[in-house]
């Protein structure tokens, strides 16, 4: 009896025992069914890639950002070999280019205002040692915001056959690198101080993306063309004036007063001014293929 009543008091202890351990588990969480719970709970909190709408939502697709960008136009004119200016899908187009040379010195501005009223276009090539200052920076800005290309002239208007190679790299290279100092864009087009380049000059207006550029004719540096009256005839009345014609012109006095009449008696006569942001350049060309 003794042994019966000894024997029933372990086997409730034994089985007090099992049932504190098993609460101690569950309150843990640490039973084996505890811990496979937890382990399916890790899973199904870790991060999932993004859907493409929520990729599309924060990133835009590729195609996407292509469809937003600005596509330029193909250019409508080009050069010709000696520097007339032809109209890329209408060859006999009556059509003359308009530029002015040693910008911006003292007319370059009331120049560019005379273009801007009569609703044309020119490029100004400049010389560097007019972009010395703040005060001529701001007036190149100026004709710039006005919507006139600005062309390089070199920077100190040196003959560049009497020059080195390294000194007409900074002739060439150190204006370029001013003008987009002030406007924020490099010059595309090139013209060498009288009209005069070297093979090194040559091939640095390419390397910088420039159309090289001389002229088909002009007359304001002339004596007998230092008037507002005489300039303005000859420049309309010339036998040089064809289509195409490229017209030199420079910041001069008498050129500036004669500037309007010189327009409105080309336009008299059929020719259409060209917007020399259409003509063919290496810098647009290579835009226009990408």
């Amino acid at each position: 009896m003794k042994r019966t009543f000894l024997l029933a008091i372990a086997v409730s202890l034994i089985l007090a025992g099992c049932g504190a351990k098993e609460e101690s588990q569950k309150s843990n969480g640490t039973s084996d069914e505890g811990k496979e719970q937890v382990h399916k709970e890790e899973e199904t909190t870790e991060e999932k890639p993004k859907t493409d709408a929520a990729q599309g939502a924060e990133e835009p697709a590729e195609d996407e950002v292509k469809s937003e960008e600005v596509v330029q136009a193909s250019p409508q004119y080009k050069m010709s070999g000696d520097f007339s200016i032809q109209n890329i899908d209408n060859p006999d187009e009556k059509i003359v280019l308009l530029t002015i040379d040693d910008a911006p010195d003292k007319n370059a501005l009331d120049m560019a205002k005379t273009l801007k009223e009569l609703n044309v276009k020119a490029i100004f090539f400049v010389n560097g040692h007019f972009l010395d200052t703040p005060e001529e920076g701001e007036i190149l800005k100026q004709i710039h915001k006005m919507g006139f290309p600005i062309g390089n002239h070199t920077y100190n208007h040196k003959s560049l056959r009497d020059l080195t190679e390294e000194e007409q790299r900074k002739e060439i290279v150190d204006l370029n690198d001013r003008v987009e100092e002030l406007i924020g864009e490099r010059p595309q087009f090139f013209r060498a101080p009288f009209g005069m380049n070297t093979d090194y000059s040559k091939q640095l207006a390419a390397d910088e993306k420039m159309l090289l550029m001389n002229w088909t004719y002009g007359y304001d540096w002339e004596k007998d063309y230092q008037s507002k009256e005489a300039l303005a005839d000859i420049m309309v009345n010339t036998p040089l004036l064809r289509n195409g014609a490229n017209l030199l012109m420079h910041d001069r006095k008498w050129t500036s007063e004669a500037l309007g009449d010189i327009v409105k008696g080309l336009q008299n006569k059929g020719y259409k001014i060209v917007d020399p942001t259409q003509i063919e350049t290496p810098a647009n060309k290579e835009t226009a293929a990408q």
